[in-house]
């Protein structure tokens, strides 16, 4: 299941892990982080499947890309240790810098940057992890 070396199948357990990553650490952290972004915890909740499934295909292209730029490190390259690297070159780069700069703009503290910025380091490097463990 490969094209231009990439592992589709790596790329789908890459998403489910990042899927299964933030339902494990937003669960966890509902309160201090709902309490960051500002929601009411009484007010109204948005429709769950097309949330989850939005979140899931998005997730997804995530893993494709990050797959992409991991595969770009050449042939023999796509090892464990290259894709968490990797994967937090892509966090440290752009995922938590363009996210952070958002956050300040919308007047959010720090506290909201810091809880959703650990998430995406534990999901990038979820994702890095799995697509050098199945490798090209």
């Amino acid at each position: 299941m490969q094209f231009a070396g990439m592992n589709y199948l790596a790329i789908l357990v890459a998403a489910v892990v990042a899927f299964v990553i933030g339902a494990i650490y937003y669960s966890t952290l509902s309160k201090p982080w709902m309490k960051a972004a500002r929601l009411d915890p009484e007010g109204a909740k948005p429709a769950m499947a097309p949330l989850m499934i939005t979140t899931f295909i998005l997730e997804l292209i995530l893993a494709f890309v990050t797959s992409g730029i991991i595969g770009h490190l050449g042939l023999g390259q796509v090892t464990l240790v290259n894709g968490i690297v990797s994967g937090v070159f892509i966090w440290v780069g752009i995922i938590f810098t363009t996210m952070t700069i958002n956050q300040r703009y919308q007047g959010f503290g720090w506290d909201l940057t810091l809880i959703d910025g650990l998430h995406w380091l534990l999901v990038m490097i979820g994702i890095g992890a799995t697509i050098g463990l199945f490798g090209v």
